[in-house]
C-alpha cells in the first residue's frame, strides 16, 4: 500500500498522553491514515521571533505516524496566512468581495510560503506516495511540487464554499491562485454546487477542465460522537446546564466569531421570535457559544461589538430577575462536553451566511437522543443543507422566517421530530469520515500518472501561456 502524505496550514502534533481526536481537521487526519503508513505535514503554528523563521524542519513520530512542521517568519505569517489567505481568499471564497483587501506583497508572500512548503516536503517525498493537500491556504502547492519533478498523484480538498467564475475572477491576478488548482490530478468540493462552479472556472478561464474535479462531502465519526454524546450526559457540566434551565426548552448555537456564520442575523431572529411571540417569553433560553478568531482583524472586532450589542438589548427588553433570554459565551468546551450540550438542545440554530459544510448541523443531529430528539433549523446556504434533509431549511437573511422556523421547532410533535432525525441519523452513518476518506483516497490512487505525463502537462501550459 502507497504511503499517504497530507498536507495542511496547520499541523497539530499530538501530545504524549493526550486524546487522539483533537477535533477539525486532525478527525479526518485520522480518518485519511486508518491503516496507513503516511506522514502529516505543514506550519508548525509558531511564528519565529527572528524575522526569518529557521529553515530546518521538525520531525516527530507518535503512534506510528511522522509529523513535520515548519515555523513561520513574522513577515510570511503577515502577508501569507494574516494577508492574503484570511483577508483575501477567506472572504472571496465565502462570496465577501468586499471585504477582500488584495495588495501584490500578500499575494507575494502567498506565493513564497507555498513555494517554501514544496521545497522543504520534497526531499521527503518518494516516488510511489499519494499527496493529499487541504484547504485554501495551499492553492499553488502542487504547482511547485511539479516544478521540482514530483508525478506523484497529488490531490486537493477544499474545506470552505467555492463560488462562481465570476467572483473567482474578482480576485485579481486569479489564474496564480484559483489556476493554480489545475495541477492537481483531484480536486474535491463540498457539494455538487460548488464542483459544478470550480469545474466552469477552468473551462472559461482555461478553456478545459485541466483537472478532475468531483463533490466529496466531508462529514463525521458518526458513531464514535453519538458514543461521546451520550456519556457526556453524565458530566457535571451537561448536568449544570441542564439545572440552570430549569425546565426551559434550549436553543443553542455553536460557531467560531466569523462574519460567515450569520451570528448577529441569527440574534435579530430570536429577538423578533420573543416580539411576536409572547408564550415562549420565559419558557425558552438561547445558548451562544462562540470562541473568538483573529482578534487583530477589525472585521472580526467589528462583529463581537455588534453581537454583544445585539444580546444586550434583547436581554435587556426581555429578560427579567428570573430569566436570562441569551447567554452568550466566548471560550471554548471539549467535543464531549459540546455533544452533551447538543443532546441536551430542543432546536440546534445552524444559520451561516455561507458554509462549505457546516459540520456542527451533523454534529448536532448525531448526538440527539433518537427517542426524544431537538430539531435542526439550518441555513440553505450551508452546504449541509443538500444532505440533512430532515432539517428545517431557512434563508438567515430574513429574521421573521427564522423566528417562524424557530416557534415550528419548539412545538413540533414528537413522531415529527423523530422521523426526521431518523432520516438524517440514516445518512450520517451510511456516510461517515471514514467512507469520505477511503472515497477520495480510492479516486485520487486511480489518477497515477504515467511516464511522460508530467512533460505533456508542461507543454500544454506552455502553449497556453
Amino acid at each position: 500500500m502507497s504511503r499517504l502524505v497530507l498536507v495542511s496550514n496547520r499541523v497539530m502534533v499530538p501530545e504524549p498522553g493526550a486524546s487522539r481526536r483533537a477535533g477539525g481537521l486532525a478527525v479526518a487526519v485520522d480518518a485519511a491514515l486508518k491503516g496507513r503508513e503516511g506522514l502529516w505535514f505543514g506550519w508548525s503554528g509558531k511564528v519565529a521571533d527572528e524575522e526569518d523563521a529557521p529553515t530546518r524542519p521538525s520531525v516527530v513520530e507518535r503512534r506510528g505516524r511522522t509529523y513535520i512542521t515548519l515555523d513561520l517568519s513574522k513577515i510570511d505569517f503577515q502577508e501569507y496566512y494574516n494577508g492574503f489567505a484570511n483577508r483575501v481568499l477567506w472572504p472571496i471564497l465565502h462570496y465577501r468581495i468586499d471585504l477582500a483587501e488584495f495588495t501584490s506583497v500578500d499575494l507575494a508572500g502567498y506565493l513564497r510560503v507555498n513555494a517554501r512548503f514544496a521545497e522543504t516536503l520534497s526531499s521527503y517525498l518518494q516516488p510511489d506516495d499519494i499527496i493529499w493537500v487541504h484547504d485554501y491556504h495551499l492553492l499553488t502547492l502542487a504547482k511547485e511540487l511539479r516544478a521540482l519533478g514530483h508525478e506523484n498523484p497529488i490531490g486537493f480538498f477544499l474545506h470552505i464554499p467555492c463560488p462562481p467564475p465570476d467572483l473567482l475572477t474578482a480576485l485579481p491576478q486569479h489564474a496564480e491562485t484559483i489556476g493554480g488548482l489545475s495541477h492537481y490530478d483531484l480536486v474535491g468540493l463540498q457539494t455538487e454546487a460548488d464542483a459544478e462552479n470550480l469545474g466552469r472556472y477552468f473551462e472559461t478561464e482555461l478553456g478545459s477542465n485541466a483537472a478532475n474535479v468531483r463533490a466529496f462531502p466531508v462529514s463525521i465519526d458518526t458513531p464514535v460522537y453519538a458514543r461521546a454524546a451520550r456519556n457526556a450526559m453524565r458530566s457535571r457540566q451537561v448536568a449544570d446546564l441542564r439545572a440552570s434551565l430549569a425546565g426551559r426548552q434550549l436553543i443553542l448555537g455553536v460557531d467560531r466569531l466569523d462574519y460567515s456564520k450569520g451570528i448577529p442575523h441569527r440574534i435579530q431572529a430570536f429577538g423578533h421570535l420573543l416580539d411576536s411571540r409572547p408564550e415562549f417569553l420565559g419558557q425558552v433560553t438561547f445558548l451562544q457559544i462562540t470562541p473568538r478568531s483573529r482578534t487583530d482583524v477589525p472585521e472580526y472586532a467589528e462583529i463581537e461589538q455588534s453581537v454583544s450589542s445585539l444580546v444586550g438589548q434583547i436581554n435587556g427588553r426581555h429578560g427579567d430577575p428570573a430569566w436570562t433570554p441569551i447567554r452568550y459565551v466566548n471560550r471554548s468546551f471539549t467535543r464531549g462536553i459540546l455533544a452533551g450540550y447538543y443532546r441536551t438542545a430542543r432546536v440546534g440554530l445552524v444559520t451561516p451566511l455561507r458554509d462549505g459544510m457546516n459540520l456542527v448541523a451533523k454534529e448536532y443531529v448525531v448526538a440527539q437522543d433518537p427517542e426524544d430528539p431537538g430539531v435542526l433549523i439550518l441555513s440553505q446556504f450551508a452546504g449541509a443543507a443538500a444532505e440533512l434533509e430532515g432539517a428545517l431549511l431557512v434563508n438567515p437573511h430574513e429574521p421573521e422566517a427564522v423566528a417562524e422556523a424557530i416557534a415550528t421547532a419548539l412545538e413540533m410533535p414528537l413522531a415529527e421530530r423523530k422521523a426526521r432525525h431518523e432520516s438524517m441519523f440514516s445518512h450520517l452513518t451510511h456516510n461517515d469520515i471514514d467512507r469520505w476518506a477511503d472515497h477520495f483516497i480510492a479516486a485520487l490512487e486511480s489518477k497515477r500518472r504515467h511516464p511522460g505525463f508530467l512533460d505533456g502537462l508542461r507543454n500544454l501550459f506552455s502553449l497556453r501561456a
